[in-house]
């Protein structure tokens, strides 16, 4: 067995900056654990949950059990998509259905959410799907090889809509650089708020990566920029009841160069 890809090296000059000494990619919730979700987590955690580590992991390796059950050749290489921050896992585990040959390893570590998305997994016979319950920022410092990832989906993360708050936001430079050195040539960023000046700032913060490029500019010219909804992200219940009451979604779409 090949061994696992050398991760970066845990202290760099971007993860020297005070910003990623302190940024968090989550808020700890209130929330409770149901009986439905605590037994997801004692019947499933054993499979489908990813133990923090400080060193790199081998993804081919962690989605063995997958690629097998699924009668894949080993010789076909599936994608490998992170999702940073899922809430109660709705549109995650849509998403794999939708996308059934891709694999998915998903942050979060609201513990009500991830024994939701247990559940959803052991309903929907989902098995294309990982968790490490645990912060994204460390799991991509310490975890993911350079060049590793196919995809990052990072969809409605807190807008902090104070502006005194706007610097606690997840998306900004320090860790998009961070994910753009973790994506292989041609792989994807994919971004999606609700919220107006937060996908502003997407934009210009994704814009300003060197190693991006932004997909929606030569297809949709129109869009300035954002990109129209791909077919795999469904609408939620939330994202519904907004839009039905008038407020709009950006997407953003942006490819390593």
């Amino acid at each position: 067995m090949n061994s696992a890809p050398e991760a970066a090296p845990e202290t760099t000059a971007e993860s020297a900056k005070p910003f990623l000494r302190t940024i968090k990619s989550f808020v700890k919730r209130a929330g409770r654990t149901t009986a439905g979700q605590a037994k997801a987590f004692e019947d499933l955690g054993p499979q489908y949950l990813l133990p923090y580590q400080k060193s790199a992991i081998d993804l081919e390796a962690v989605f063995a059990r997958d690629t097998r059950a699924s009668g894949q050749n080993d010789a076909k290489k599936s994608a490998v998509v992170l999702e940073i921050g899922f809430g109660m896992g709705e549109a995650t585990a849509k998403i794999a259905q939708t996308l059934p040959d891709t694999h998915f390893l998903c942050c979060e570590v609201h513990e009500p959410g991830v024994g939701a998305l247990l559940k959803r997994i052991g309903e929907g016979q989902i098995s294309n799907i990982r968790i490490c319950a645990h912060d994204a920022v460390e799991v991509i410092d310490h975890m993911l090889p350079l060049q590793s990832l196919d995809g990052v989906h990072i969809f409605f993360p807190d807008p902090w809509h104070k502006t005194k708050h706007n610097k606690r936001r997840l998306i900004q430079s320090p860790l998009i650089a961070k994910l753009a050195a973790r994506l292989k040539p041609g792989a994807y960023i994919h971004c999606a708020t609700d919220w107006q000046p937060y996908a502003e700032q997407i934009l210009e913060v994704l814009t300003a990566e060197p190693l991006l490029r932004n997909r929606a500019l030569a297809t949709h010219p129109e869009l300035l920029g954002y990109a129209p909804k791909p077919h795999y992200r469904p609408l939620t219940k939330f994202e519904n009841r907004g839009i039905k009451l008038g407020h709009g979604v950006w997407d953003l779409v942006f490819e390593r160069v």
